[in-house]
């Protein structure tokens, strides 16, 4: 709650990396994303483009939560997954070597396949909608009431 009140005192970062992690533990309280989500849009022009892309994981946590909350991200959502398709994916060599061996094993696949939503899976069959996240931070939004 006092964060909450003296939120105008954080700078862009610090706002961005608080929302992003309250949504990676899934707080529950929208009321809690709302405010902060309110305050972040009174200063949008500040955040640089890593923020975006946090604030972007943050829109859809709290849009695939509470759909009926009227979320003030959510009116940048077109704005916020530019900025977060425009981070650049850099494949590590585990990666490289997990697809080589999928590949001689015989699963025909994309590496950094984009999704719809921007984002980026390490190797993907779209057909078979089957994918494989290697390693790096991935999972950011699962389903809170199944853990999934």
């Amino acid at each position: 709650a006092e964060a909450l009140r003296r939120i105008n005192e954080f700078n862009s970062q610090n706002m961005a990396t608080i929302v992003w992690a309250f949504a990676c533990v899934c707080w529950d309280s929208h009321k809690f994303f709302s405010t902060l989500g309110s305050a972040i849009v009174e200063r949008l022009g500040e955040f640089n483009d890593t923020q975006k892309s946090q604030l972007y994981i943050v829109a859809l946590y709290v849009q695939i939560t509470w759909p009926y909350v009227d979320f003030p991200l959510s009116r940048h959502l077109e704005s916020l997954r530019s900025a977060y398709v425009r981070q650049e994916s850099a494949p590590s060599q585990l990666q490289g070597d997990v697809s080589a061996m999928l590949e001689q094993l015989g699963w025909r696949h994309t590496e950094e396949h984009r999704t719809v939503e921007g984002f980026s899976l390490d190797m993907a069959d779209p057909e078979t909608k089957r994918a494989i996240e290697v390693d790096g931070p991935s999972h950011y939004l699962r389903d809170a009431s199944s853990g999934e």
